[in-house]
C-alpha cells in the first residue's frame, strides 16, 4: 500500500499497524501532539525517520510491509508516535521554504 493511499483515506480511517501508533501530520506540523497519560503534550520534535536502516525497525519490519521500503514517515523523538505526511503537502525543509537570492544566482569568474 502506498503512502498517498493511506494519506487520502482520511485521519478516521487511518490504518495502525501492531507495533507502532500511527498519526496523520497537520499541515506545517513540527512537534509531537500526542497527550500522555496525564493528558499532557509530549511535544517532541517530528524527524522524517528512514527506519529501512533503524536496526529495531529491521526486526519488526511493519512500516515496510505496510508502506515500502520509501514511504515518506516522520517519528516523534520522545514517544516515537509516528507520522504520516498531510495529504497535498509538497517536501519541504522544516525552517519554511525560503528566500530567492537578492544577489543573483550566479557570479562571474574572478579575474587571474
Amino acid at each position: 500500500m502506498a503512502t498517498s493511499e493511506v494519506a487520502t483515506s482520511g485521519s478516521q480511517n487511518i490504518p495502525q499497524l501492531p507495533n507502532h501508533k500511527v498519526k496523520i501530520k497537520k499541515a506545517g506540523q513540527r512537534a509531537c501532539n500526542e497527550k500522555n497519560e496525564k493528558g499532557k503534550f509530549c511535544g517532541g520534535h517530528l524527524k522524517l525517520w528512514f527506519y529501512m536502516t533503524d536496526v529495531v525497525e529491521r526486526e519488526c519490519g511493519d512500516v515496510e510491509k505496510a508502506w515500502g521500503p520509501k514511504a515518506e514517515v516522520y517519528r516523534c523523538e520522545n514517544c516515537k508516535t509516528l507520522y504520516l505526511p498531510t495529504p497535498g503537502e509538497t517536501k519541504t525543509n522544516v525552517a519554511g521554504e525560503g528566500m530567492i537570492s537578492v544577489f543573483g544566482l550566479t557570479l562571474p569568474p574572478k579575474e587571474k
